[in-house]
């Protein structure tokens, strides 16, 4: 949860994610570059300012006015940004804009002209002018009016709330990317039986307990097995990244050899706990953000079914992909072949139900919405799945069903959405996407 190399992580993710760190390490560069070369004057035949003091202190002055107000600017576009993300797409969003680097490349620039010009202020007495300092406040007065420009239209596309799903979908599809590989999907569900199997065949030691509370954020995987081969130990984690925990509750399950020292400190070590959930790990942060988005887009407030149904939409992409691999909970083995860790995972059930569950209960009186989600489930059948899979996609469909409260000629287009989910669990994909014109992939 802790421990060094943790709070390194945490530190670090934390500074990504604030909108000073950035701004701030420009601004302490741009104070020493400056004073460096106020102290470097060209020689009696070298280049000369055009102009004489009076110039150069209207140019700075005139800098540092201007790069004050545009940052100014600057940071209104970017709490208005804030805002309409978290009322109209999602407060999850948050995090993701103070963490574009376009917003704090912009506040950056303006923040280091504006230290850059105020402090050649400083040499504007001497004879000769300090020309190279000079240059580069002219350099970086130049550079902000570009950033502005540039921020203007970063600002106005990112408030596009394509932009946003686009944003998450590619973020969560590297991680699923980075978490599973290649893997193959197992064709049946791993039981408890099998998961025995990689345990040893005795009651556990110790029972691992939460000594902070928060959301599981990141596992270190490969330093947990070395720290668990080093201390011969198994360990079963009872938690994931996303996870909430809370102070006292058990978190992970160790057999010792009866050792009752090293465990807890071990597990701690490896779970990193934090106030927020974040990237890293959590792949169902990223459907979160998407679904909250869906979820929103058909409250009254906003009322907005079509974008409902693109962020269902992305979510199917991601379901597809996480058909394709092996989600199920694994042994990770040490150096020897020995299984040293057991982690768990979510299976194809807790996917459906964090996507369509919100979906089906906001939406149950919008047609168009109930549509997005059987369509989505039919494409999921449509890719290569196995029979429990199938199984699953057409509990869902019924679920979606069974929630509808439609009138009677919404609800029959409803039921032939669900009829097209069970023809693509069948493998009859002419009668799962065969249609008049189009009507059951357009919205």
């Amino acid at each position: 949860m802790s421990g060094h190399a943790a709070v390194r992580r945490v530190t670090w993710e934390n500074a990504r994610a604030a909108l000073w760190f950035w701004p701030s390490v420009w601004a302490s560069t741009a104070l020493v570059v400056t004073a460096l070369l106020l102290a470097v004057h060209p020689g009696s035949g070298g280049w000369r300012w055009p102009g004489g003091a009076t110039s150069a202190a209207v140019l700075l002055q005139v800098v540092a006015s201007s790069v004050m107000a545009a940052a100014t600017v600057t940071f209104s576009l970017t709490v208005v940004a804030l805002q309409l993300s978290s009322q109209q797409f999602s407060p999850r969003l948050l995090r993701e804009f103070a963490r574009d680097r376009v917003t704090q490349a912009v506040l950056a620039v303006l923040l280091a002209t504006f230290v850059s010009a105020v402090t050649c202020v400083l040499g504007i007495g001497d004879t000769p002018l300090p020309l190279f300092a000079l240059a580069l406040v002219f350099a970086l007065g130049l550079a902000s009016a570009g950033a502005i420009i540039a921020f203007v239209g970063h600002i106005v596309r990112s408030l596009r709330v394509d932009s946003l799903m686009r944003s998450v979908h590619t973020e969560t599809v590297a991680m699923i990317g980075s978490i599973y590989g290649t893997a193959p999907a197992v064709d049946e569900p791993l039981d408890d039986d099998a998961r025995s199997l990689m345990l040893p065949d005795r009651p556990p030691d110790i029972d691992v307990r939460a000594t902070r509370s928060g959301f599981v954020r990141r596992v270190h995987i490969d330093a947990f097995v070395r720290h668990a081969q080093r201390h011969d130990v198994v360990v079963e984690l009872r938690v994931m990244p996303g996870d909430h925990v809370t102070m006292g509750t058990p978190i992970a399950r160790a057999w010792t050899g009866g050792r009752t020292a090293g465990p807890p400190d071990l597990v701690e070590r490896a779970i990193e706990v934090g106030y927020e959930r974040t990237m890293e790990q959590d792949i169902a942060y990223g459907f979160r953000q998407l679904t909250d988005i869906a979820v929103k887009a058909v409250s009254p407030a906003i009322n907005d079914p079509v974008t409902a149904v693109h962020a269902i939409g992305y979510c199917g992409d991601l379901l597809v992909r996480l058909e394709q691999v092996d989600v199920r909970p694994c042994g990770v083995r040490d150096r020897t072949g020995a299984v040293r860790v057991v982690v768990p995972d979510r299976d194809l059930r807790y996917w459906l139900d964090l996507v369509c569950g919100p979906v089906r209960r906001y939406g149950a009186s919008e047609p168009i919405v109930l549509g997005g989600l059987l369509r989505m489930l039919r494409d999921c059948a449509a890719a290569p799945v196995s029979p429990h899979q199938g199984a699953e996609l057409l509990r869902q469909a019924d679920l979606v069903l069974e929630q509808a409260t439609l009138g009677s000629v919404d609800l029959e287009e409803v039921r032939d959405r669900h009829a097209r989910v069970g023809a693509a669990v069948r493998g009859d994909l002419d009668a799962a996407f065969d249609d008049r014109a189009g009507e059951t992939r357009s919205v």
